[in-house]
């Protein structure tokens, strides 16, 4: 058989068996990221002929296909979030974004600097590239499509926080890198770090998106609405303006990641209740969700072919406390103080879903600058992300269905 006929046959059946999986996961709570990953092994223990789904040959492919991925999500989750923006209002998502990712980063670091002998900045990149919340593989803990008018402060906190920290992720990440250049005794490039990485990029990043996403809320509402001067009546205007306030804002060395999502919120707060931020957001979360069923048959993939094979016991057990302990325990840290229900702290802390993010954090790292256990890292990473498709896919469905019905209300 031609390898490249079955590859796209295959793609073809996994982006068309998307449009069933909604109710797939409503009947059977099980999440669409499971059984994308199952076929993914499955299809690639049978079939020879598919591409090699090697991350560590393929970086490049790696980081750039998950980047992508990652920015049509973002702008997707900015603009599905029916709450006006205010610091009052996002107070929990802003308490996850700062003490809850910051103790996750530390405790995973130290238990890989002290438990598995990492190196310093293979401890930190670790920490680093797993704190974030995947804004991608969390569809099912994440609020609906826009206008839906209900309250759920768990979807809310969890949406918002996913899209705030995939970017929060940036700086820590290139903490590690520049820890790994230092020469000994030298700690001067770490002040470069703090203002250049940690302050100017994140201020960069958060400008560039409200500009932009105030510059397209009035070129679509303004100008294309009400003066009917350009007619835009199409919702990839969505992935459209996601790349270019991502593209615009690397050019000015902004973190383009949290750029997206400050520009979809702002897009999503300008006529906060007009019909067309619908249109916006189905075309983004349907091209989401083609490009997610090929990208976890690959991460199937490469379970069989070989990602895990620097994993030790060790690794798993470091992986199995950050999913059950390390993120819960410091999500519930971070709400200390809250007005929330203790179920619904315990389900904002719980799904913290690790995932494609991860991915790209990893392999931009390793493009940058090598690591003493780039190996072990890819298989604990990879572990700690499939351990978080199984746990959090097959209870994430019925836990929000129970805690909808709880704590919910229509506005």
């Amino acid at each position: 058989m031609d390898n490249y006929t079955v590859t796209i046959s295959l793609i073809g059946v996994a982006a068309l068996g998307m449009a069933w999986m909604p109710s797939f996961t409503k009947k059977t709570g099980i999440s669409d990221s499971v059984v994308y990953v199952l076929l993914g092994v499955i299809a690639y223990s049978f079939m020879d002929m598919l591409p090699k789904p090697d991350p560590v040959r393929y970086e490049d492919y790696v980081k750039h296909t998950t980047e992508f991925v990652i920015i049509i999500s973002l702008m997707g989750g900015g603009l599905k979030i029916d709450r006006p923006f205010s610091l009052k209002a996002w107070e929990v998502p802003f308490r996850m974004l700062t003490v809850t990712m910051v103790l996750c980063i530390a405790l995973l670091a130290f238990l890989a600097f002290t438990f598995l002998h990492f190196d310093l900045p293979s401890a930190l990149l670790l920490g680093a590239v797993l704190a974030p919340t995947d804004p991608v593989l969390a569809a099912d803990v994440q609020v609906g499509p826009p206008l839906e008018k209900t309250k759920d402060d768990v979807r809310f906190s969890l949406t918002a926080e996913a899209g705030m920290n995939d970017g929060m992720g940036f700086p820590f990440t290139w903490l590690a890198i520049t820890v790994a250049s230092l020469a000994p005794n030298d700690a001067s490039h770490l002040f470069e770090w703090f203002a250049y990485d940690f302050v100017y990029k994140i201020i960069a990043g958060v400008l560039s998106g409200i500009l932009l996403g105030s510059l397209l809320g009035y070129l679509i509402f303004n100008v294309s609405k009400k003066r009917e001067f350009i007619n835009i009546n199409d919702g990839f205007i969505a992935v459209a303006s996601a790349l270019l306030v991502y593209g615009l804002t690397e050019l000015i060395h902004g973190y383009g990641f949290i750029a997206v999502f400050v520009a979809a919120v702002t897009l999503r707060n300008y006529e906060f209740e007009n019909e067309f931020h619908k249109d916006l957001h189905d075309f983004s979360d349907q091209v989401e969700r083609i490009l997610v069923a090929v990208v976890l048959l690959v991460f199937g993939g490469s379970l069989v072919h070989g990602i895990l094979d620097s994993l030790t016991w060790p690794m798993a057990i470091v992986g199995v406390i950050f999913i059950l302990v390390i993120r819960p325990v410091s999500g519930m840290i971070g709400l200390i103080g809250t007005k929330l229900h203790n179920k619904e702290k315990l389900g904002i802390s719980f799904y913290g879903i690790r995932g494609l993010g991860s991915f790209y954090y990893l392999s931009f790292a390793f493009a940058e600058k090598d690591f003493l256990y780039s190996k072990e890292l890819w298989s604990t990473v990879s572990f700690i992300v499939l351990l978080s498709v199984i746990i959090h896919g097959l209870t994430a469905a019925t836990v929000m269905k129970h805690l909808e019905k709880n704590f919910s209300k229509e506005i």
